[in-house]
């Protein structure tokens, strides 16, 4: 069933994990994806699977990266409709262990990123009257986790975004959401096992039991899941759902 076709979409983070799953699943759904991330080979890779994927490479932190891409976007394949804010980093300290570089890293590609991205591609649906726009934030946007102060506060600040931005455009054909995963079997969360078990004396799967039973249901997410969900927010039938927070967690947290 193609029922995105002629839509053209914009994933940022779109060359792997959650980001290449909703665009895979995107792209399956009839829709031209743009593809973004800082890694021209990683994207042209992931591109090879599906010819809806367009790679692009995209700074979401430059906000004059964050234009350029955009237009040559929007040029090659027309107006955006459908964005997935995706692109982020995961990196944690306590508070006394967090410089001032790193808060600023965090917070310039998890939360300056998804505005500038937003705020180049928002006009596209506003002509077209139609668009959805889908972030992906955390469950550390919903409750603060130990020793992720910087990455908390930028997800927060990322649900604090879209719930504005449902504000804004209440009433229109825009809808605005975001998705709050807890861990996904993604590259983050393998740097993640790895960086536990040389804390704990190099015993990897005892690294990946304690990620996996963070979650409710024990398990670690797949990114399908998480796809999923978006193709949920941006199909037929979700015209009602608008600034809400969609937790992927296996459970309440």
């Amino acid at each position: 069933m193609n029922e995105l076709t002629g839509k053209h979409a914009l994933v940022t983070g779109g060359g792997t994990g959650i980001g290449l799953a909703i665009a895979t699943s995107l792209a399956g759904a009839g829709a031209d994806v743009t593809i973004t991330g800082r890694r021209i080979e990683v994207l042209e890779d992931a591109a090879k699977a599906h010819p809806n994927l367009h790679p692009g490479v995209m700074d979401v932190s430059d906000e004059a990266d964050v234009k350029t891409a955009v237009a040559k976007a929007r040029e090659a394949r027309g107006p955006i409709t459908i964005c997935v804010a995706n692109a982020g980093i995961a990196e944690g300290r306590k508070l006394t262990k967090t410089s001032t570089e790193m808060w600023r890293k965090v917070m310039a590609v998890n939360l300056d990123g998804v505005f500038y991205t937003l705020r180049e591609v928002v006009p596209d649906m506003e002509r077209e009257d139609w668009g959805r726009v889908v972030a992906i934030s955390s469950i550390a946007g919903l409750k603060g986790l130990k020793g992720a102060g910087a990455y908390s506060a930028s997800k927060h600040g990322v649900i604090g975004l879209i719930r504005s931005f449902s504000e804004d455009f209440m009433g229109s054909g825009l809808t605005f959401n975001a998705i709050c995963p807890a861990y996904v079997d993604t590259a983050i969360v393998t740097r993640n096992v790895d960086a536990i078990s040389e804390k704990i004396g190099g015993d990897r799967e005892a690294a990946l039991a304690m990620m996996r039973d963070l979650n409710r249901h024990k398990r670690l997410i797949q990114p399908e899941e998480v796809a999923a969900a978006a193709m949920w927010l941006v199909g037929a039938g979700s015209e009602s759902v608008n600034g809400q927070t969609i937790e992927i967690a296996g459970g309440q947290m």
